[in-house]
Formats: structure tokens, C-alpha cells, sequence
């Protein structure tokens, strides 16, 4: 039976450049696929994108590119990453320049776009799924829209022969799963192979989460050699079935209970989980470890995709001003409280405008009440509100730095920011408003 073997390079935006070489180098891989692109780094991406017109890719695309794109030409390996983000035709011009200094030939670089909706979003009275207002709550604000693609875009830069594919927005599972459809000759329609295909990118997109990064807690999950964490691998046959396993030698550990850990991980139902290309079902997948840090992944299903496409909404929502400073040794907490106090009578005195804030000690309450009643040997006192303008956010770090020679005794490492705050809420585009768009370059 043919076998597919795709490596996974990346599983977000800064993720480690190391372990996508090794994959080209030692993996046996067929394609290497680097996910970079989350919600909120688009609509970050959109806006660097507004400054610059050639910039908004991934700011690490020229990195990775220089680190394998030469090995993936000698191994016959075929590049997908979807850092294009905000604009992947100059990330493919980008990817084009460092092919030519790198003496490379006969490349052929794809761009899939046509993910970026905002002005057929901005014409629109779609309701937001979060809150049920309409998108027009947003005018003025947004920044970006952009629908999350299928495989479609994909499926045609690689039946013309495309040796790396850089996109913008398109789901995470279909770049993964494109490939399989593509060497195995699966339907459009097939919906439990499109299932299966969705549970392997699934699993594969966030890197080194499903070979022991995420899944290590000392003393209950230990895993060895994570500073050379080794990223995952997936072989697939024809029948949809998968192994997952990484590069002999690495560091990581691939178990049944990394893969399950994974395989629930942003996943609100396993039997019903939206994609572009299909409804998929995992409620009935079995695990089994086949050998050393070798687990089968069998019997996802699928059923008929949806008619509407999940778009990403960035809006500009306030400011966000924060101070810390840190207080040590004896009485540390009581120096911390004693600091949060004072600013917050500080802000009240000088009629600072906010419509939220936190006071916080770190290390005591700031995500838990600390259930450890022992007096701690340091703190790090936090404040942070969310305001309406930079000017308004610019007072609350600046209160809290005030403590160093106004506050309680020994307070140090004092920092402060004000920055304005980008966020994502969502509406649903019917499919047929977004067509992928796909060119290319050749070096």
C-alpha cells in the first residue's frame, strides 16, 4: 500500500527552526508543512502589512526558508506553510530572492490567497458569533477579515507541480491534508477520508505539543530530551490509517497519551468538528502503540462539509497599560499588597480613565488563590488596565514604576508597557463569496 510520510516543521509563528531541519535531513519525508499562523497574528500581520505593502509574511520566513530550502530540494521534498499570512505573494517573492542567493534552480513557488475578505465583510450585516450583534458593531475598528480556506487552492499549485506553497489564511488540517488527497487520489467528497485527513493534520499542526512539549509535567509525565524535542511524523496509507512518530534519536517521546492529549486539544466536540472541507468525527479513534515512540491513529469519519466558511474578525478594542516590580525576602508579600494598594488609591487621586483593571501578585493570586498559606520569598506585583486611549495607558505603568522610591522598601526590575490591544471575534461567510486565488514564480 502507498505510503505518504509528511513531517510537521512548525506549530506556531516563533516555534524552534532546528527541528524542521532535521526532519528534511533524516525524516524520509515527503512534505514538510510549517503552520505559523494563528487568529490573532493576521489580523498583527494585516496591520504591518498596512505600514508596508511588501511586508505582513512571517517575520521568521526567510530564516526558515535559508535553513531547508536546499535540503528539501535534494531529498524531493515539498514545502507547505501558510506564512504568507497577510500577504503571501510577497512572501513567495520573498522565498523567490533566497532561492537565487541560495544558487537554487528549477523551483516552482506558489501563492494561495484570497483568503482576505475585509471588504466583502465590511459591506455585510453578518452576525458575530461570540456576541450575535452585527458585524456593522465593528465599523471603524476592524483591520482584518480573514476565511479560513480548504484544500482547494492547495490541490491546484500541487497538480502544477509546485515544489513549495506558501498561503495565507487556510485551516491548519488542510495543509496536511491536501498532500494526502493530492498522492492518494481521494474525492472531494469522500467524507471519511477527508475525516481521517483532517485527524492526521490535526494532530501534526502543533509541532513538538504531540511528541512530549506540551504533554510534560515532571513527577506525572516525564519526558526526556526536551531541549532537542524532536517534531512529529506522520505515515499515512491510502486507507487513511496513520502512524505518528518522529526522527530516531531526537529528543520527545511519542506515546498514545501524547496523541490523545493532542488529538482533544481545541476540540469543543470530537464527533463535530468544523473544517472547510468537512465535518469530521473523532469520537471513534483508536490508538495503539505499535512500537517505540511509533502510535497508530485509525477509524476518524467525516460527513458533508458545511455551507458557509468561518471568517476571523481583527478589530482595534482599546489599550492595554501594565506595571510590574518585583519585592524579595522577608515580608515580600506584605510589601506586594502594600504596593497594590498604594497605586490603586494613586490612580483614584489622579482620575485615571479605565473600564478594567487587575491587581495582581504574581506567584500568590494573579491565575490561583494560593491554596500554600507559607509566606513566599518573593512576589511580583502586576497591574494592568484596559483603557480607551495610548495617553490613559501610558498612567498605569507609570504609577507603578513611581514605586521604586514612593512605595513600600525594596521593590526592583520595575517594567511598564502601553500597547493597543487586537482582537478577533468571528462571523460565518457563505463559501461561494471566497474563491482561493493561486500564482506562481519559478526560480
Amino acid at each position: 500500500m502507498k505510503k505518504v510520510r509528511i513531517g510537521a516543521g512548525a506549530g506556531y509563528s516563533g516555534d524552534r527552526i532546528e527541528p524542521a531541519v532535521e526532519l528534511a535531513a533524516k525524516g524520509n519525508i515527503n512534505y514538510l508543512v510549517y503552520e505559523c499562523l494563528a487568529e490573532r497574528t493576521i489580523g498583527l500581520a494585516q496591520q504591518a502589512k498596512m505600514k508596508d505593502p511588501k511586508a505582513g509574511y512571517d517575520a521568521l520566513l526567510e530564516a526558515r526558508m535559508r535553513s531547508v530550502l536546499a535540503l528539501c530540494q535534494k531529498n524531493g521534498i515539498t514545502l507547505i506553510s501558510n506564512m504568507g499570512a497577510a500577504n503571501p505573494i510577497e512572501a513567495v517573492a520573498k522565498t523567490r530572492e533566497i532561492a537565487a542567493s541560495l544558487g537554487l534552480t528549477g523551483l516552482k513557488i506558489a501563492a494561495v490567497s484570497g483568503d482576505d475578505v475585509l471588504e466583502v465583510v465590511k459591506t455585510s450585516n453578518l452576525p458575530l458569533m461570540e456576541t450575535g450583534e452585527s458585524i456593522r458593531s465593528l465599523d471603524g475598528k476592524m483591520v482584518s477579515a480573514n476565511a479560513y480556506l480548504g484544500v482547494a487552492g492547495l490541490l491546484e499549485a500541487l497538480k502544477a507541480g509546485a515544489n513549495v506553497i506558501i498561503t495565507g489564511r487556510v485551516a491548519d488540517p488542510a495543509l496536511f491534508m491536501a498532500p494526502l488527497i493530492h498522492e492518494f487520489g481521494w474525492k472531494l467528497d469522500d467524507w471519511d477520508k477527508l475525516g481521517k485527513g483532517t485527524l492526521v493534520g490535526h494532530l501534526l499542526e502543533c509541532g513538538g505539543q504531540i511528541t512530549g512539549g506540551y504533554f510534560a509535567d515532571p513527577g506525572v509525565k516525564d519526558v526526556d530530551g526536551l531541549a532537542r524535542l524532536g517534531f512529529p511524523i506522520a505515515e499515512v496509507s491510502e486507507d487513511g490509517t496513520a502512524v505518528i512518530t518522529k526522527v530516531e534519536g531526537s529528543g520527545g517521546k511519542v506515546v498514545t497519551a501524547t496523541c490523545k492529549e493532542q488529538m482533544l486539544y481545541e476540540i469543543h466536540d470530537p464527533r463535530t468538528y468544523f473544517t472547510p472541507d468537512v465535518v469530521a468525527d473523532f469520537s471513534n479513534v483508536k490508538m495503539t502503540q505499535i512500537g517505540p515512540d511509533q502510535v497508530r491513529v485509525e477509524g476518524a469519519t467525516g460527513r458533508e462539509r458545511t455551507s458557509t466558511l468561518k471568517v476571523s474578525v481583527g478589530y482595534r478594542d482599546g489599550y492595554i497599560g501594565e506595571g510590574q516590580m518585583s519585592y524579595a525576602g522577608p515580608g515580600a508579600q506584605a510589601r506586594g499588597e502594600l504596593a497594590l494598594e498604594i497605586v490603586e488609591k494613586r490612580l483614584a487621586l489622579t482620575g485615571a480613565k479605565f473600564s478594567e483593571i487587575r491587581y495582581d501578585l504574581i506567584g500568590v493570586n494573579s491565575i490561583h488563590t494560593r491554596a500554600n498559606p507559607a509566606e513566599p520569598g518573593e512576589v511580583r506585583v502586576r497591574v494592568a488596565a484596559r483603557t480607551a486611549t495610548l495617553k490613559d495607558a501610558v498612567v498605569i505603568g507609570n504609577e507603578v514604576e513611581t514605586l521604586y522610591t514612593n512605595g513600600p522598601a525594596a521593590g526592583g526590575g520595575a517594567t511598564k508597557s502601553a500597547k493597543e490591544v487586537l482582537a478577533i471575534l468571528s462571523v460565518l461567510l457563505p463559501r461561494e463569496s471566497v474563491k482561493p486565488v493561486v500564482s506562481y514564480v519559478e526560480v
